[in-house]
């Protein structure tokens, strides 16, 4: 006698909605990524040594104070150079901020005249108030590290003064 077996079939597995889940889910995670750019900037503390390695007019130390109300370019320490009033105070409606584009002018007219005289002067003292704005900061340090020119109809950057050392600015009319 003969039994009759019934072949099996398996079934299928249905990943239909396993398939949809991952539909949604894929570019939801994507969107709530945060891509994060991650810059170092190199910093040197002020030398409390006080070797004298150089000639005193190389030693003469370039200062910025970064204040809320005001950017000034002291050279030598203790010689001020000139104040730069923030732009924006007049309309009320709009956030007043630094008026980098002058910092710049004014850090080119200074190296341009150190290059006269032969000095290859690369470090500023940058001091700060504490109520200046993280980004009024990180703008002051990108500024004294390089600007724009214009060199045979092309804008390229030069450098500045890219070793830059912070501190405490002393309180307002006080010696720089």
């Amino acid at each position: 006698m003969f039994v009759k077996r019934r072949e099996t079939e398996e079934p299928d597995i249905d990943i239909t909605a396993f398939m949809n889940l991952m539909i949604v889910l894929v570019p939801v995670l994507l969107m709530s990524m945060v891509f994060n750019h991650i810059s170092i900037l190199e910093l040197n503390l002020p030398d409390l040594t006080g070797a004298q390695t150089a000639s005193a007019e190389d030693n003469r130390q370039l200062e910025v104070v970064i204040r809320e109300s005001a950017i000034e370019v002291y050279y030598p320490s203790g010689n001020l150079v000139k104040t730069i009033e923030k732009l924006g105070v007049k309309d009320e409606s709009q956030d007043a901020h630094h008026d980098f584009r002058a910092l710049s002018d004014v850090l080119k007219e200074i190296k341009r005249r150190l290059a006269e005289r032969n000095i290859a002067k690369k470090d500023v003292l940058l001091l700060s108030e504490p109520g200046v704005t993280y980004q009024s900061l990180v703008s002051t340090m990108d500024t004294l590290r390089s600007a724009k020119t214009v060199v045979v109809a092309e804008a390229v950057d030069v450098e500045l003064f890219p070793e830059i050392s912070l501190g405490d600015a002393p309180k307002k009319g006080g010696k720089s």
